[in-house]
């Protein structure tokens, strides 16, 4: 069986003879349930499902069955899932009846905690969902950072860096939870304390396509402005013309471009580069555009 990689060592090693304020529970044989009779956890950190990555699980799973167990906690006559959600979910694609799973004999704190740990340890999570559950573990375990990047085996910064996400602007976590950019891009936004800075910083990564390191060297710019009492130009200070204006530029020019008005109504615009290639390049791209 190959390594299990991720944020986790396994909820073996944080829920065996460990203890986080809560208490370990022994894990039972593994048996079949139906599937039928298996229901969510309400409080489970993941809230959403890729439908084409289900599809593919339970197409998986109709042609080599279920390789890893789910595991559940009885309830009544039904299986609260503790995790495997979303083998249960694909399980139900492939229309299994019953389905392996180990049973926990867990109280709801416990239950609660194990659901948490199992999602900060998944791969597929974007980072701010990942972060979220990092913020419920140690809130809900009464956890330090430093406690939690034990139980996970990773370094107190890894965690701190998460946690640094949600204090993000919305639009920044919603970008980084639909993928439209990295957890790189946001750790460099997240060095930028005002939200209305921290969206004009997004909208131009999103625009400029930039790379963590332009966006990182962007950021800087922007602080070194700041730091100099110098608000920073941003496209939405000015009417929509300049808006316009900026998005064709940007057509040729994939540098830093600001413009600055001055208060009898003129001003420059400013196209940063860094080397003298730059500038073959604007002119390759100028020629592409002539009439």
């Amino acid at each position: 069986m190959a390594k299990q990689k991720g944020l986790g060592r396994g909820l073996g090693a944080i829920f065996g003879s460990e203890t986080i304020g809560i208490k370990a529970t022994p894990m039972s044989e593994m048996a079949e349930v139906q599937v039928a009779h298996c229901i969510a956890n309400p409080t489970q950190p993941r809230r959403t499902f890729d439908q084409t990555a289900l599809e593919e699980l339970a197409d998986s799973i109709r042609t080599l069955g279920l390789i890893q167990p789910i595991t559940v906690r009885k309830q009544g006559d039904k299986y609260l899932i503790i995790s495997g959600e979303r083998r249960w979910r694909a399980a139900q694609l492939a229309d299994l009846e019953t389905i392996p799973a180990y049973i926990r004999d867990v109280d709801d704190e416990n239950l609660h905690a194990m659901a948490l740990v199992e999602n900060i340890q998944r791969q597929d999570l974007n980072a701010i969902e990942i972060a979220l559950s990092m913020q419920r573990l140690i809130e809900e375990c009464g956890l330090t950072q430093d406690a939690l990047a034990e139980k996970v085996g990773k370094r107190r910064s890894t965690i701190a860096n998460y946690m640094r996400l949600l204090r993000l602007a919305d639009p920044v976590q919603l970008a980084v939870k639909e993928g439209v950019i990295s957890m790189g891009h946001a750790k460099a936004i997240a060095s930028v304390e005002n939200d209305k800075l921290q969206v004009s910083v997004l909208k131009k990564v999103i625009k400029a396509s930039l790379s963590v390191r332009q966006t990182e060297e962007y950021v800087k710019k922007a602080l070194e402005s700041k730091s100099r009492n110098a608000e920073p130009q941003t496209e939405e200070e000015y009417p929509e013309s300049y808006t316009r204006l900026v998005e064709h530029l940007e057509r040729f020019f994939s540098q830093n471009i600001s413009i600055k008005r001055t208060k009898s109504g003129g001003g420059k615009i400013t196209i940063g580069f860094e080397s003298d290639k730059d500038i073959e390049q604007f002119i390759e791209r100028f020629s592409k555009h002539e009439i």
